[in-house]
């Protein structure tokens, strides 16, 4: 008989054990090993069958073993100690609290993301994205940054995945209940739930209620629709993560960066919380955010085009994608629609927000309203998440700044990292903790620093080879329960499974590939020669097995056939006791997969792999990396760490050959290097250069790959920078900046290089040699002080683009003469040998600019203009 109506019925904890409930509703525990073994201790079974959730945990345990642990002493010891150490965890002076100067960091920041992958118990993330937002927010704790992060809270997660008996991917979606998520509803102070609303065209409203996790120092404020005031549409607003039609995800993006916005403001009221300074757009589905507070400075007197200066002055975008299909993009009307005088921001019109996003330059659709196009117009700083990524938006997205050569566009780059203590296996860890002691080793997983971890140079070979046997064997016993469970879901009896108990080998080289099923990430690439891939699977002497994880969007026929094809090929009775698919992959599995792999295999299309993370969680716990050189591999690949997988980039039109080469390539390292290194025993009886290679990538990788880095990277190079910008941009700053790009825009057009001559009179020129350059400008009805002059140099390539180029501004020498003419001088000193060359050009200049590039403005020499500007140096 189904109930009518759900409850969720909390446990009354004896007071001496209240401080559960604290300890459970603080995320810390997912990462705290200490927290974890507490709680396992209240009851090992049940904690098992909670799935390592301390919130069902306790709705789980009797009455009378919860009165028992109320009279254990040493159970009550055990709790009041990592009780003060929460206390002193969230309490206490870290790294960002340290700073010199700290006062001038920013007071706080908020961090939006349409997902955040904490724990598996919060399942409120799709894949990448998710999980570095919530690597983000814990090393931000972990650094005592003063980080909010507001996000939504979807009632059906993203999906859980199993297989039918064929092999064809199929989703569900269970309900989540708040009240048994560790998760509580921000309260307004007479106790009623705090809510946030948005104005819908017709006069309906949606409504959302604040839930609050709190992840370590960082409280994390996640917005629901499911509440009885809205009406039946509008309550599923917030339903799934990534479904629906382009209306519903663009009512969730509202809801995420307008309702996002007004939930930071409610909870700094309520909780006395520092106001943010910076707001961190990451990616552009809450590019929304801006608009808000756009709207906020304009109710307190501002003009739109000030408030603009004002919000961008402390916004920072980050962009995850490097292809367009991955953003975000609606239909101009169906966003006008959304906004005006009948719905939502009614003080700003409706051309203003649509300016901000459309593709009005050239190759874009100027129909369609572009999210991330928005996120960068509403943003004084933008970057991407490795270096290569960053080359790649500023290629994808250079129309922006049009004049600029792409290597110019204002796109930075910050490398991903993940969060270690999430990461990393208890047993490394433990590994560390012998070698440098408990406080040591969190420093170095959390704040990180150094370049290299030395003391890992000091671990004997045994005790490497050991931990990896161990971890692999771990895995293997993994592998076979998750197994067992997806073939009963296939509808497999128990006599079938007898061959699951002999599925995988612990000392077998192990092979993981887990992730999203887009395409471009070629989850088949494997099976391009099936027979070589068996030979590979079994060999008699070195065989390899390989275990493989992903989920594709339930939308993506495309990605289930895939799922499907490498699913039946795994099926096979001759090979299945070695390449096994795990359905369902998420952060559980992904904690227990990532540790167990000796190789983590990675073959996207280059370069359309972002940053690729998985490959640094397995770094972190010794596994060496197998990829084409793209994200981050491409940034710190070294023989030492592993082997990059060779690209076929001139068959980049042919995609079959492609694939056809690289997998190829993907085999002959395989059988030619990888395996034998595993294999082949040195006089120990040890493989002593894979335990090397472990090593070196424990050393000198390990450091590099921490959240910790990138978030101390954030604060440095983005967050207080953004920050100062912020405090600048007074009303009057703000509306003088404004006014002063309106002015500088305008006169443009009688901006001009008429004449440039440098005192050379051959083609050659040494080393070391100083030009003097003289420069004749218009400016038009523009100063020297509204403009820069440039002197642009470096080596040239066969078609004269100057690459590597140094820039030096010129001075003016005087008034302008007759004519209205500026004259401009300066010295351009010959520095690099080879093919040089130079060129001069004119930039707006402001002291409130963050590049002089932020216009799109810039004015060259005709050719014509130039006396000796060819330099040629042997």
């Amino acid at each position: 008989m189904k109930a009518i109506r759900r409850f969720t019925v909390r446990p009354v904890l004896p007071e001496p054990l209240r401080p559960l409930s604290d300890l459970a509703r603080n995320l810390r525990w997912s990462w705290h090993t200490e927290t974890r073994d507490l709680f396992q201790s209240v009851d090992p079974e049940r904690w098992a069958a909670s799935e390592g959730d301390p919130v069902r945990l306790l709705g789980s345990v009797p009455p009378a073993r919860l009165a028992e642990l109320a009279g254990d002493r040493r159970f009550l010891r055990r709790l009041t100690a990592v009780a003060d150490d929460l206390n002193d965890y969230v309490t206490g002076d870290r790294w960002y609290q340290s700073r010199p100067q700290a006062a001038e960091l920013p007071a706080a920041v908020a961090y939006f993301s349409p997902e955040f992958g904490i724990t598996a118990a919060l399942p409120q993330y799709s894949g990448g994205l998710g999980i570095l937002a919530g690597d983000h927010l814990k090393s931000a704790s972990d650094l005592g940054v003063p980080l909010i992060g507001v996000g939504l809270l979807y009632r059906h997660g993203y999906f859980r995945q199993t297989l039918s008996r064929d092999g064809w991917q199929q989703e569900h979606y269970p309900v989540l209940d708040p009240n048994e998520l560790p998760v509580v509803p921000l309260k307004e102070a007479d106790g009623t739930p705090a809510h946030v609303s948005l104005a819908l065209p017709g006069g309906r409203v949606l409504r959302a209620r604040i839930w609050l996790a709190q992840v370590g120092r960082v409280p994390l404020l996640m917005l629901d629709s499911d509440v009885e005031d809205n009406d039946f549409g509008e309550r599923g607003v917030t339903d799934r993560l990534y479904g629906g039609g382009s209306e519903h995800r663009l009512l969730q993006e509202m809801l995420l960066g307008i309702g996002g916005v007004r939930a930071v403001r409610t909870y700094c009221r309520l909780t006395g919380h520092p106001e943010p300074e910076v707001f961190h757009t990451n990616e552009g589905h809450a590019g929304f955010l801006g608009l808000e507070r756009i709207a906020e400075l304009c109710a307190g007197g501002l003009d739109f085009d000030s408030a603009l200066e004002a919000v961008r002055a402390g916004t920072v975008f980050t962009t995850h994608t490097p292809v367009p299909a991955g953003i975000d993009r609606f239909d101009r009307e169906l966003v006008a629609h959304h906004f005006g005088p009948d719905a939502e921001l009614p003080g700003i019109g409706v051309e203003h927000i649509l300016r901000l996003g459309m593709e009005t330059y050239p190759g874009g659709e100027p129909n369609l309203f572009n999210m991330a196009v928005m996120g960068l117009r509403l943003a004084q700083r933008a970057n991407g998440v490795s270096l290569l990524h960053g080359n790649v938006s500023r290629e994808m997205f250079a129309g922006l700044w049009p004049g600029f050569d792409a290597d110019e566009v204002p796109i930075t780059s910050v490398t991903n990292g993940v969060h270690a203590p999430t990461w990393v296996a208890p047993e490394v860890v433990r590994l560390g903790a012998r070698q440098l002691g408990d406080r040591r080793t969190e420093e170095a997983l959390t704040v990180g620093g150094t370049e290299r971890w030395d003391a890992v140079a000091d671990v004997g070979d045994q005790e490497i080879w050991d931990l990896r046997r161990n971890l692999r064997e771990q895995l293997v016993l993994e592998v076979r329960d998750r197994l067992r469970a997806s073939w009963r879901q296939r509808g497999a009896g128990t006599a079938e499974l007898g061959w699951i108990d002999d599925a995988l080998d612990p000392d077998v080289l192990t092979i993981g590939f887990a992730r999203r099923v887009p395409s471009y990430k070629r989850l088949t690439l494997m099976l391009r020669d099936r027979d070589r891939l068996m030979d590979l699977l079994l060999h008699s002497e070195r065989p390899v097995q390989v275990v493989v994880a992903g989920k594709a969007h339930p939308a993506d026929d495309g990605g289930k056939r895939l799922v499907q094809e490498l699913v039946r090929f795994a099926d096979d009775p001759r090979v299945r006791h070695r390449i096994v698919f795990l359905p369902d992959y998420g952060m559980a599995m992904a904690q227990k997969l990532l540790p167990g792999c000796d190789i983590w295999l990675n073959n996207p299309l280059r370069p359309l792999e972002a940053c690729g993370t998985s490959g640094m969680k397995s770094a972190l716990n010794g596994g060496l990396n197998l990829s084409v050189l793209d994200g981050w591999w491409d940034e710190w690949f070294q023989p030492d760490f592993g082997w990059a997988i060779p690209t076929a980039d001139g068959a980049a039109t042919d995609p079959d050959r492609r694939d056809d080469i690289e997998a190829a390539a993907l085999y002959d390292l395989l059988e030619q290097r990888v395996a034998p290194r595993f294999y082949e025993r040195g006089r120990s009886g040890l493989p002593d250069r894979w335990i090397e290679m472990v090593r070196q990538t424990l050393t000198l990788l390990g450091p590099k790959v921490l959240a910790g880095r990138m978030v101390r990277e954030y604060v440095e190079r983005l967050y207080t920078p953004a920050a100062h910008a912020h405090r600048s941009m007074t009303p009057d700053a703000a509306a003088g900046l404004a006014a002063w790009k309106v002015r500088a825009r305008a006169a443009w057009h009688g901006v001009s290089v008429d004449h440039v001559e440098a005192a050379v009179s051959t083609a050659t020129a040494e080393l070391g040699t100083t030009l003097a350059l003289r420069v004749r400008v218009r400016l038009g009805d523009l100063t020297p002080d509204d403009v820069e002059v440039q002197a642009v140099s470096g080596r040239v390539d066969s078609e004269d683009r100057i690459t590597d180029a140094t820039t030096v501004p010129l001075k003016p020498t005087g008034g302008p003469d007759l004519e209205g003419h500026w004259t401009y001088e300066g010295p351009l000193s010959l520095d690099r040998t080879g093919p040089y060359g130079y060129t001069v050009r004119i930039l707006p200049a402001h002291r409130l600019l963050a590049s002089g590039a932020e216009l799109g403005l810039v004015t060259a020499p005709s050719q014509g203009a130039v006396e000796g500007a060819g330099v040629l140096m042997r």
